[in-house]
């Protein structure tokens, strides 16, 4: 992953680069697929699971839950990332999946996908529960779906 980035930072530098590549892709997809260990930045239960049934489809690794409050995470500016990095700050793993507020209150939420460094490999976008109106749980299972999609993961 570190050489695909630093291919990637030398062609913007030299102002070359033309979007993403099928094999930057493809490395995302692996990191993704191959992971073994993965940290789900909640201690909701019932959002655990639904992240999990859904992770489990996709690869064999075992999926823990952050045991750990991270409320405090919305006084921050970005909610959803900075819970994805106090996970990535307080346990190992290949891969961490953080939910939770996009910005502001009101504007919505985040699903995340993390990889070992706190790189965002992928990432899904809700509006607000007073505009989408769904069960949280049926929200997050389209969030989780959506951020693979958007890397070429099917579900």
């Amino acid at each position: 992953m570190e050489e695909t980035i630093k291919t990637a930072y030398i062609e913007s530098i030299k102002n070359i680069r033309r979007g993403d590549k099928e094999e930057e892709l493809k490395k995302i997809q692996q990191k993704i697929i191959n992971a073994k260990k993965i940290v789900v930045a909640t201690n909701n239960q019932k959002k655990f699971k639904v992240i999990r049934d859904i992770m489990l489809r996709v690869c064999n690794a075992e999926i823990k839950m952050l045991n750990m409050d991270t409320r405090f995470a919305d006084l921050t500016r970005m909610p959803a990332v900075t819970k994805g990095l106090i996970a990535v700050d307080v346990e190992e793993a290949d891969l961490y999946i953080a939910r939770g507020r996009l910005g502001v209150p009101g504007s919505g939420s985040m699903l995340v996908i993390l990889d070992d460094k706190g790189r965002i490999l992928t990432a899904s976008l809700s509006p607000s529960p007073v505009i989408h109106k769904e069960d949280i749980g049926e929200r997050i299972k389209r969030e989780i779906i959506d951020a693979l999609r958007r890397v070429g993961i099917r579900v």
